[in-house]
């Protein structure tokens, strides 16, 4: 039997080793970045040392003669490039460092050259640059060419702005400074030298500046500067200082608002032939005149996920002669027919297009474009509306952005299958709340039973607590919000404030008090709460949307199965703004949005959208922030703050439901479920085990054991003969929840 013959090796393949061959992409990366860090510490000892080899020596030369005095910046760069690619897996740990910095650093390495070449060529080369070049000084060959084409064509004097200029956009790009930030700093710097000589003598005074408080020994350094995001740590304290009071984390000098262009992305825009839309059009119009139904197509708006085509309906000739428009019923009864004519999997008409006297056809692209949140925030649109609650929802079928105004709504119902986007809207609704406001202007209270989608959100200091995923939590987060509405009604009453803007605007400055945060609930699964607790779920949701308005406190609620018994007509009817997404039926449809459509959506985030002043709803796609946009925004956050520290205002009455807005308690209970039996207790001023099993959905067996405990320490008395009721002990009940502090 003939042996095999091996093949050899064509080209150069045969000169290297196969484990070579066979390495990853990061064995490669480590070998360039050892390598460049090698090249970096060798040319730094080669400009040290006068004895340097052949190849360094050519290497120097090669340097000095190409970039002059800035070769002694090179090994720098070379290093710098080396030790990120070695360290590359702790990219989390290093300091940041973005495309435009990059773009300002390599700008600045340009003017530098130009800089160092100009000057040098004149001293003591009489104007020639390439001498300069060829004696290794100024900014060797590359600063000569630059130097010769700005002067060539600027002359001295434009050289030597546009070396000011090109400054400029270096400190600008690489420092992120603007001109408004220099025009702040220079006069700060001028009001500070001002102060220092118009200041008298130092006298030992107390200030008495603030006469509603009482006077504390100020120190003498400067207020504290706002904490810095970029290491996410704030500066050391001054030494040799007394101690001071802890600065309250709500302090607007502590809070700083994040930038979107260092946390959001922009996206990437798709325009669609206009032969294609002409041949769409003429299809529609030929359809439509084929089934008797004459139109004519007088507009187009290009959506980012469909295509609305305008159609006017034609006038037809009857058999007695008389002519008369086509009905829109009839137009809207060919629905499927016209989506087999264009090929579409759906099509979806609106009778009429709101404003105008057309038909709208809207049809799928044959791609959908993504339509980023950072598009939507940095719209003219965006900034025209002034309220304290912008949402960015998306853009409407005409590409146009939509924004929602929350304190208007003044609640919000969401519903769709999984995978339709339900998700990604509560998560783009949250991250436009956190890039515009502070944790003391905006708290955040997170219901989240599926333990994914909301748990991302843990440790901003937005949140009045843990993001509740206990499903026994549930209600008493609920009740500790109604309490919370109670007792601001109670704080508005009191000061003649008819909402909160305007308790926030006129009497909380005149009467030195914090603001009232605005508070936002979110709920991301509606199904399971009314599963487990329907009536206490009904009954808060409803008080809340009923009343909650005027308070600052706004509902955002979201469900995947929009059916009769989650979304009850009461919940409903006191939540006139809804956002439907795509859903299995047109039974589902219309119990969101009263009417069908909502089946004929595409999804990923294709959605419809009713105002709560508009009868009809409109068609969006919805806005995307990826997770890593929403990681950055939660580490910005998390860099300036604990969500513990935050507690500035509490209820009338002590939150029985521990973990909202104070710290954790650190008493440990011989049952989870006591403080919410102590809660039911004292709420309904009496107690027996069916009503443990009836409210909180135990078993007798706990009941009756949470029974004994309750009368061991005395909240309740002993069972009475003849089935009468227990009797209740308030006080003994709040020593329970709190011994420390006692009733």
């Amino acid at each position: 039997m003939a042996k095999r013959r091996r093949k050899k090796k064509k080209g150069w393949r045969r000169f290297v080793p196969s484990f070579i061959l066979n390495l990853t992409r990061d064995q490669w990366l480590d070998i360039l970045g050892y390598g460049l860090l090698t090249t970096a510490g060798l040319t730094i000892l080669s400009f040290l040392s006068s004895n340097n080899g052949v190849l360094l020596g050519k290497w120097l030369n090669v340097l000095r003669q190409g970039f002059g005095w800035g070769a002694y910046l090179t090994p720098l760069f070379i290093g710098a490039v080396g030790l990120w690619l070695v360290l590359r897996d702790f990219g989390d740990q290093l300091p940041r460092v973005t495309p435009s910095q990059i773009t300002g650093m390599l700008i600045g390495y340009l003017v530098l050259l130009v800089t160092f070449h100009f000057p040098a060529t004149l001293i003591w080369f009489g104007g020639d640059f390439l001498a300069t070049a060829d004696a290794g000084m100024g900014g060797g060959h590359l600063g000569a060419l630059l130097t010769r084409l700005l002067r060539g064509g600027l002359g001295n004097a434009g050289l030597i702005v546009a070396l000011l200029t090109g400054w400029l956009i270096t400190i600008a790009l690489t420092f992120r400074i603007t001109v408004r930030d220099g025009a702040r700093a220079l006069q700060s710097l001028w009001d500070q030298i001002d102060s220092s000589r118009t200041a008298p003598l130092p006298t030992p005074k107390i200030d008495t500046t603030t006469p509603t408080k009482k006077p504390k020994p100020q120190p003498s350094s400067p207020p504290p500067k706002p904490i810095p995001i970029n290491n996410g740590s704030s500066s050391a304290s001054a030494p040799a200082s007394p101690p001071s009071p802890p600065l309250l984390i709500g302090d607007d000098q502590q809070w700083q608002i994040p930038r979107i262009e260092e946390i959001l992305e922009r996206g990437q825009e798709q325009d669609v032939s206009a032969d294609v839309l002409r041949q769409q059009a003429r299809i529609i119009e030929e359809a439509l005149k084929n089934f008797g139904a004459p139109v004519r197509v007088q507009e187009i708006n290009q959506g980012p996920v469909v295509t609305q085509f305008g159609i006017e309906p034609l006038l037809i000739t009857k058999r007695n002669g008389k002519k008369k428009k086509v009905k829109v019923s009839r137009i809207k009864g060919l629905a499927d027919d016209l989506a087999l004519a264009l090929e579409a999997k759906t099509l979806r008409i609106e009778a009429p297009i709101p404003g105008k006297r057309l038909v709208g056809i809207e049809v799928p692209n044959r791609k959908i474009s993504l339509v980023a949140l950072r598009d939507v925030m940095e719209s003219k649109r965006f900034n025209e509306i002034n309220s304290p609650l912008r949402l960015c929802l998306g853009q409407d079928a005409s590409g146009h952005p939509t924004i929602a105004d929350l304190t208007s709504m003044p609640h919000l119902l969401i519903a769709g299958t999984t995978g339709s986007g339900k998700s990604v809207c509560i998560n783009a609704i949250i991250a436009t709340l956190l890039l515009q406001k502070t944790p003391r202007e905006l708290k955040f209270l997170m219901v989240d039973p599926k333990r994914v989608e909301l748990t991302g959100y843990g440790g901003i200091p937005h949140l009045l607590s843990k993001v509740v995923v206990e499903m026994e939590r549930v209600t008493g987060a609920l009740q500790w919000v109604l309490r919370e509405m109670d007792e601001r009604y109670q704080r508005l009453s009191d000061a003649h404030a008819t909402h909160i803007q305007d308790y926030n605007e006129r009497v909380a400055p005149r009467l030195e008090k914090e603001p009232l945060p605005y508070i936002v609930v979110i709920v991301d699964e509606l199904a399971d709460l009314m599963m487990m607790a329907p009536q206490e779920t009904e009954r808060s949701l409803c008080r809340i949307a009923q009343m909650a308005r005027a308070t600052g406190i706004h509902l955002v609620i979201a469900t995947q199965r929009p059916s009769v018994d989650v979304v009850t007509g009461l919940i409903k009817a006191n939540f006139p703004a809804r956002i439907a997404f795509n859903v299995a039926s047109a039974v589902d449809s219309r119990v969101i949005l009263d009417l069908p459509g909502a089946e004929r959506l595409l999804g990923e985030g294709d959605m419809l959208f009713l105002p709560p002043d508009a009868p009809t709803p409109m068609r969006l796609q919805g806005a995307f922030v990826s997770n890593d946009e929403l990681r950055r925004l939660v580490q910005f956050w998390k860099a300036q703050g604990r969500p513990e520290t935050i507690s500035t205002e509490k209820s009338v009455q002590q939150p029985l439901w521990e973990g909202l807005g104070e710290k954790e308690s650190d008493v440990e209970y011989e049952d989870d479920l006591l403080p919410d039996v102590v809660d039911l207790v004292l709420r309904e001023n009496r107690c027996s085990i069916s009503l443990m099993q009836r409210k909180l959905h135990i078993g007798y067996t706990r009941s009756a054991r949470i029974m004994d405990i309750l009368e061991a320490h005395n909240v309740v008395g002993p069972q009475p003969s003849g089935g009468k009721a227990r009797e209740v002990f308030p006080g003994a009940a709040r020593r329970l929840l709190h011994p420390q502090g006692g009733e």
